[in-house]
């Protein structure tokens, strides 16, 4: 609904992404400012998944993961659709679901599909078009800053990605050029679905 439910998301992703369950993000954001926090920085060992791509948009999210442990995906997808939702219900005053069904997955069971999937989230406001419809209030929020930027950290695991580029902008070309061809195909299978219905 706003940026702030934008960045509590992508918080959510940071904070629920652990073996232990954490508890109320809310809570824990006091302890944190008290400082009486005895967190230590999270390694790979210590984290459920490794974000490699993502994108949250207004309306759906889309996450490219590696799982680090042991049923990790589920978990976190388990853990972050509960722990916004109760956020999301209480800031809103409503209750009941907030995502449609369970979250799908898709295997990624080769390099260029695994190229071609981290262009296609990381552009994925761009796919859907969703500059122009959305609020000025609410903007997607991607890794792709991550990806092209020059020295941008973030969260994501670039490496498996543009360790396969000559450089950022080598990417960045290659994604945008995929991005043309998601578009067309989506609007051929728009058109198709159209003559179909007539």
């Amino acid at each position: 609904m706003d940026e702030f439910d934008v960045q509590r998301f992508y918080n959510s992703m940071e904070e629920f992404n652990v073996l232990e369950p954490i508890g109320s993000l809310y809570e824990n954001s006091f302890v944190k400012k008290l400082g009486s926090s005895t967190s230590t920085p999270k390694s790979e060992k210590d984290t459920l998944v490794s974000f490699i791509v993502y994108c949250i948009n207004p309306n759906h999210y889309h996450l490219l993961l590696r799982q680090e442990a042991e049923n990790g995906v589920e978990k976190f997808m388990h853990r972050i659709g509960t722990g916004y939702t109760k956020y999301f219900n209480n800031k809103y005053d409503r209750s009941g679901a907030l995502f449609q069904g369970r979250f799908k997955s898709v295997h990624i069971d080769s390099n260029e599909y695994l190229l071609h999937v981290s262009a296609y989230i990381n552009l994925n406001d761009r796919a859907h078009q969703l500059g122009s419809s959305t609020s000025k209030l609410v903007r997607s929020r991607s890794s792709w800053k991550e990806y092209v930027g020059n020295g941008t950290n973030g969260i994501c695991e670039k490496d498996i990605i543009l360790d396969q580029f000559r450089s950022r902008q080598e990417y960045k070309d290659f994604a945008l050029s995929s991005l043309e061809s998601i578009i067309k195909r989506k609007e051929e299978l728009r058109d198709i679905g159209e003559f179909l219905l007539e």
